[in-house]
């Protein structure tokens, strides 16, 4: 029997079954109460943000501005070795302390009043703070110590660096679970990354659409034609899904064996995605290898609240998704490769970087997508979507003829919400 949630936020809200994922009310993409309770609850509350890569600040002083859900984050490297993140807030009249995406400096200065702080976020300076001449300047009491942005609990996993204003959120590896722990370290243990190139995306649409769409392995051969048509990835393949215990993180996967029998599965049901008239004049964008030595072609993993993962052959990548507006999201992309490649695989990597992007082979259609529903519920604000493929539960599968993994996102957001 549907019940109403009560939401604590304002205006009426849909009914939303309790301990219901399979369906997901139109009005969370649309409302502004509904963004700002996210910025609280989620993105400052009880989770581990996706930060930075460790390899983006190698020395001592170097830094690169991030957000964290809207918060404006600096991330630096101090003399100690530590790295360390704080809020890009001046604590005087709350400008921005650092203004480039990412250099290399021993303490930050705001351009308005000339603050100072140091690679840890500590007030150092203050100008003018005695006055002149015996007038004016801060009052007897004022103290540093007690004025300073707000700083951020800092992990690293992987050489991945995340950031949380929580004093409770779990240790990493709990808040990933072993399997998705597992899966990480499968691409980003043991080698030294190497950032070989970077962009942000501008999306039409709610940030929660295209953290759906990372975890919808529905989709991914019937919107993405170059997927299918060149063999990288269909559901008749070998694979299956991953969902952590709390349901926000997941690691999908796809293997090169053809299902016995089904390899004339996506012909028979005469779907855009057969295309055969399909032809790339270049195909040596699709030679690979199997360098991780287990016949995985594509593996696309995500963290709860905006962090994702893609090894498409070896397309290696990370993504991190940043609200901006009800309908707007910035995706952050990161190229990877390693230190230990070889000129032919790096070239390799930098060809099939093609794949991907704004105006990639494969994911030139997410980019559209998400705009196409934010424009399509615009009047359907009490209804909810469908996501009952594979079932109604949370639970990991061993194929990919499912959406368990959104159902999971659901599962953990309404956690974190406390919906």
């Amino acid at each position: 029997m549907a019940a109403t949630i009560d939401t604590g936020l304002a205006g009426p809200a849909a009914a939303w079954p309790v301990g219901v994922y399979d369906k997901a009310p139109y009005w969370l993409f649309q409302r502004e109460d509904v963004l700002r309770a996210e910025q609280e609850r989620i993105f400052q509350g009880r989770v581990w943000n996706y930060l930075v890569l460790e390899a983006e600040i190698p020395r001592p002083g170097d830094f690169k501005t991030t957000f964290a859900g809207s918060m404006p984050v600096v991330v630096t490297r101090d003399q100690d070795g530590e790295i360390y993140a704080f809020e890009n807030r001046c604590a005087h009249r709350g400008a921005l302390i650092v203004l480039d995406d990412y250099g290399n400096a021993a303490e930050h200065t705001c351009v308005y009043h000339a603050w100072r702080y140091d690679c840890q976020g500590r007030l150092r300076g203050v100008a003018f703070e005695h006055g002149v001449r015996g007038k004016g300047g801060m009052p007897a009491g004022f103290c540093r110590e007690e004025h300073g942005p707000r700083k951020l609990r800092v992990t690293v996993f992987c050489g991945l660096v995340f950031g949380s204003l929580h004093d409770e959120v779990a240790p990493i590896e709990e808040y990933l679970g072993e399997e998705v722990c597992e899966r990480l370290e499968r691409v980003l243990a043991g080698r030294p990354v190497e950032v070989i190139g970077h962009f942000t995306q501008t999306l039409p649409n709610n940030w929660k659409l295209y953290a759906e769409n990372v975890r919808d392995t529905y989709h991914a051969s019937l919107l993405h034609t170059f997927f299918t048509t060149f063999g990288i990835t269909r559901l008749t393949q070998e694979g299956g899904v991953l969902v952590s215990e709390d349901g926000g993180n997941h690691a999908s996967a796809s293997y090169s064996r053809v299902l016995e029998g089904e390899e004339s599965a996506y012909a028979s049901q005469a779907i855009r995605s057969d295309n055969g008239e399909l032809r790339i004049a270049d195909l040596s964008m699709l030679e690979s290898t199997d360098e991780f030595g287990d016949g995985i072609v594509l593996q696309i993993l995500s963290v709860f609240p905006g962090f994702v993962l893609q090894q498409i052959h070896n397309c290696i990548a990370v993504r991190q998704i940043l609200p901006t507006a009800v309908d707007s999201t910035d995706l952050n992309w990161v190229y990877l490769g390693f230190a230990d490649d070889t000129p032919e695989r790096r070239r390799m990597r930098l060809k099939q970087s093609n794949l991907v992007g704004p105006a990639g082979f494969v994911s030139m259609e997410d980019g559209a997508v998400g705009g196409f529903v934010q424009r399509g519920i615009a009047a359907a604000g009490e209804l909810s979507s469908v996501i009952e493929l594979g079932g109604h539960d949370t639970q990991s599968q061993d194929h990919r003829v499912t959406e368990s993994s959104i159902r999971g996102f659901w599962r953990a957001y309404r956690t974190h919400m406390s919906l």
